[in-house]
């Protein structure tokens, strides 16, 4: 058996092996075509620094960039007028240049793509560059594509934060926030959209603005009642709720300044990544996307007269989410409806010439720039002769493109197919939904129709075409680190930094994006922690500084997080939220006891801190000094004299507590005897219990909206009592403190007042 094994190994060695990709080799990918090069925007995603056992991940980050695109307006509707090609490039070497410093390798890659704009030490770690003409050999690979309708996006084989906008625009593929830097590169490259950032070198604040009116479209020195007397800049969309969060107005800082220029929004993507385009950059977009196509992509020819004895038609462009309004004029009267052909046999027009226009308009709410709006107005206008006879032209009706039908359309997409276009006929589309027919024409609209998974057809003659309809929302769980109290559902209430994790779910394949907003903020991409995406972000009361950038700050007090997700095709998720509290942490403990001490304890000075400890004896604070309990018991009385501060965690106290002036935080906490706090400053009391009764003199605890549990009679008034709460108390005539703090009596005793 030896020998035959050995024998076997042996042969292996003459079978030849798989050659391997020569380094600079490339291959395309249609990703998604949308319709012929020459009539679309086309965006070329190529890779550097993947060697070819690497082109899976180069696949993986392209799905990644290209879901988080699609969930951002207004890729989102604009969709069906991008080509999308990927250029898998094999690299040699593995990585780029300069990454992550100056003093790392220089790497050998087809586009030699580096760091430090190309790894030179006077420009900044981010900022990605590569060779342009290579870029161009490249993409000059997909026929069709000229520098005029197309946009090349590179990224680099790397996880560090980086990218770059121009003509061409770069993006680290593989860092937690590299699918968003891409859009925001683009809004460079095809937006000419300029930064919102107040610093050039992260860090350095950039100063104050010495030039004059920026032609910025989102830049600007006017004040908000200038730009409405001069109806310039931004002044459309003042007072509407941003995009990205807050009112659209006046923000000082952008242009790499701090000060003298203002910008629309708070924070929009083209300052703080994550966040929307907001209306003013969004609408910069959707004009740059659209011009890169014709609004009518053919129609019938216009440059000699024809006959009333035949159908006139237009294509035009179709957005995603709505369709394109045509209106169809004779001799100066527009016809009803909107329909891409008119039959001129059914309009009886007398003998002679008539001027028929057909006008194809976008009626999206993403335009208010009359200018803009018109550009995006596409008109035709024939001459119709009743005199002229049109021939027969032999073309049979039968489907020739349509929205892609490789990948599930969403449950509010408009969906369409382009028909040949016979002289003599209007072809009859038919649209059925699970085999019930449900319109006719050349689109169908699936907004409001149905939820759940579902079976698109369109059918004309023999000729069918089917779409897989995704009209399932996406789900997203959310998972939080420990907190110190969860007193109801989605419910939270910490005493210091927490981390969040978002979790998409799907039942169809592709990337999911998952969203949050906090106190109705902007909706933020939920990229993990901007050091991995697979660390969960960290919210803190001062933030986290990473590369002189500031993530998670989280300002103490009450806050309200919503989530969401949306997936491959589309479809949001529902909005869902929890609530939390956040309060001061205890101080750092300068005497720990732990385990079980026996007798008296008094805390003189300094922090005491108990933690999981058996305490059998009373425990006395005494001035300035402070003590925090975290877990465990007292068996015996605590009393706290002007202490510093006390905070009672998750703790049980077997006997009465007292506490005169100082500072009171009791969470979670198990009183058995009676309480009583006098002169007790911003005391906070939450989810406590209390089995005797609860005196406050000179004190307002605040509950945090997590009610008490008090046996006995109670004379506090709650700061944090909610307002259903105190409307229900006063309807029933009680007292609203014993309504909202649970005052119950226990075992049957009537310990406090009705």
């Amino acid at each position: 058996m030896r020998i035959f094994v050995a024998a076997v190994l042996a042969l292996a060695w003459l079978v030849p092996l798989p050659a391997l990709a020569e380094p600079g080799s490339a291959t395309v990918t249609q990703v998604q075509v949308t319709g012929p090069p020459g009539k679309r925007f086309n965006l070329i995603i190529m890779g550097d620094g993947y060697t070819e056992s690497e082109q899976a991940a180069f696949r993986a980050d392209v799905d990644r960039h290209l879901n988080v695109m699609w969930s951002i307006e207004p890729f989102k509707s604009y969709r069906n007028y991008i080509n999308v090609y990927r250029v898998d490039i094999v690299s040699g070497e593995s990585g780029v240049s300069c990454d992550p410093d100056l003093t790392s390798p220089r790497k050998t890659t087809p586009l030699s793509m580096g760091f430090w704009g190309g790894c030179n030490a006077s420009s900044v770690q981010r900022l990605i560059t590569m060779n342009n003409a290579a870029a161009t050999r490249y993409a000059n690979m997909i026929a069709g594509t000229t520098s005029a309708n197309r946009q090349i996006m590179a990224l680099a084989n790397s996880g560090t934060y980086g990218g770059a906008g121009g003509s061409y625009a770069t993006a680290s593929g593989s860092n937690a926030m590299s699918a968003l830097i891409s859009p925001h590169e683009l809004g460079h490259s095809l937006g000419g959209l300029q930064d919102e950032y107040d610093y050039y070198q992260r860090g350095v604040p950039g100063g104050p603005y010495t030039g004059g009116e920026p032609s910025s479209a989102h830049h600007s020195l006017l004040t908000e009642q200038q730009m409405k007397d001069q109806q310039r800049k931004w002044w459309r969309w003042l007072g509407d709720a941003s995009e990205s969060g807050g009112p659209i107005a006046r923000y000082e800082g952008g242009l790499y300044t701090t000060t003298g220029v203002w910008r629309p929004s708070r924070h929009s993507m083209m300052k703080t990544l994550g966040y929307y385009f907001d209306q003013v950059s969004r609408e910069v977009m959707v004009r740059r996307i659209t011009a890169k196509t014709d609004v009518v992509q053919d129609a019938t020819p216009t440059a000699a007269p024809v006959g009333a004895d035949r159908v006139l038609w237009v294509e035009p462009m179709h957005p995603v989410d709505h369709g394109l309004v045509t209106t169809w004029n004779v001799d100066g009267e527009d016809l009803p409806g909107d329909v891409d052909v008119l039959d001129l046999r059914t309009l009886g027009l007398t003998p002679g010439t008539h001027t028929v226009r057909a006008t194809v308009a976008d009626p999206t709410d993403f335009v208010r720039d009359p200018a803009i709006r018109t550009a995006m107005t596409s008109t035709r206008t024939w001459t119709v002769d009743t005199a002229i006879t049109t021939p027969p032209d032999g073309v049979t009706p039968a489907i020739v493109s349509s929205t892609p039908t490789d990948r599930p359309v969403g449950g509010a997409d408009v969906v369409h197919v382009e028909t040949t276009h016979p002289a003599a006929a209007v072809p009859a589309v038919t649209w059925s939904l699970d085999g019930r027919q449900i319109a006719t024409g050349t689109e169908v609209a699936l907004k409001g129709r149905t939820t759940g998974a579902h079976t698109l057809t369109a059918a004309l003659g023999g000729q069918t075409l089917t779409w897989k309809v995704d009209a399932v929302a996406p789900t997203t769980a959310y998972e939080l680190s420990k907190p110190l109290l969860k007193p109801g559902a989605d419910t939270y209430i910490y005493n210091g930094p927490f981390t969040m994790r978002l979790t998409g779910d799907d039942d169809n394949d592709g990337y999911v994006v998952s969203e949050s907003r906090v106190d109705g903020d902007g909706w933020f991409n939920y990229f993990g922690w901007p050091t991995s995406s697979e660390q969960p972000w960290t919210f803190t009361e001062t933030g986290t500084t990473i590369d002189h950038l500031v993530y998670g700050k989280l300002p103490r007090g009450r806050h309200t997080i919503e989530y969401r997700s949306i997936d491959a095709s589309g479809n949001h998720g529902r909005e869902r939220a929890f609530t939390v509290t956040t309060i001061a942490p205890p101080p750092a403990c300068t005497t720990t006891v732990t385990g079980a001490h026996r007798g008296p304890l008094t805390v003189r000075e300094g922090v005491t801190c108990l933690t999981g400890a058996e305490i059998t004896g009373p425990v006395t604070v005494r001035p300035g000094a402070s003590l925090v309990v975290r877990g465990g018991t007292v068996e015996g009385a605590l009393t706290a004299s002007k202490a510093a501060e006390l905070h009672l965690l998750d703790t049980e106290v077997d006997g009465a507590l007292s506490v005169s002036g100082g500072a009171l935080t009791a969470v979670g906490a198990r009183i058995r005897g009676a309480a009583v706090l006098n002169g007790t400053t911003g005391a906070i009391v939450a989810g406590t219990t209390v089995r005797g009764a609860l005196t406050c003199a000179g004190a307002t605890p605040d509950d945090l909206g997590a009610p008490n549990t008090v046996t006995g009679a109670t004379t506090c008034r709650f700061a944090g009592q909610d307002a259903r709460a105190r409307t229900l108390g006063a309807e029933a005539g009680q007292d609203y403190e014993a309504v909202t703090n649970s005052a119950v009596p226990e075992h049957g005793e009537e310990g406090h007042r009705h």
